[in-house]
């Protein structure tokens, strides 16, 4: 079996962040959604677990953050070209996501991030490797 990841977060109101994700062209897994949590499926081997912030707390003894005003993590997609990554972000922003900083073009690479609606930072990246710089 592959590893898989499995990336956890709260959300304040989960239909909200459902919708969302579903409108950047993810999937709910409805096996393991519920009116606590939600599986959205991101690739074969990629999930995100949104969660209330009370079943959250279920993992955890420590304080919530707010991802509005902290980063916690910075969650990076790869895609297969620069067209896929503006496509994304452009969903995400009209979904009620809101851009997190300038794009970054380093020719070889190329990457957006949007922030969803409860904070966390989501970065999209494309990159051709055989166009990358040597190691120093």
């Amino acid at each position: 079996m592959a590893t898989k990841i499995f990336v956890n977060l709260p959300v304040k109101d989960l239909n909200k962040s459902k919708d969302f994700f579903t409108n950047i062209g993810f999937t709910i897994n409805p096996q393991f959604t519920d009116d606590t949590a939600a599986c959205v499926v991101i690739s074969e081997d990629i999930y995100a677990m949104i969660l209330t912030h009370a079943k959250f707390k279920e993992f955890t003894k420590k304080q919530i953050a707010d991802a509005t005003q902290t980063t916690e993590v910075l969650t990076c997609l790869t895609t297969d070209s620069k067209d896929k990554v503006n496509e994304m972000v452009d969903k995400a922003i009209a979904a009620g996501g809101t851009e997190a900083r300038d794009p970054m073009d380093y020719g070889f690479m190329f990457a957006r991030s949007f922030n969803d609606p409860d904070g966390h930072i989501w970065e999209v990246m494309w990159m051709d490797m055989n166009a990358a710089p040597p190691q120093p």
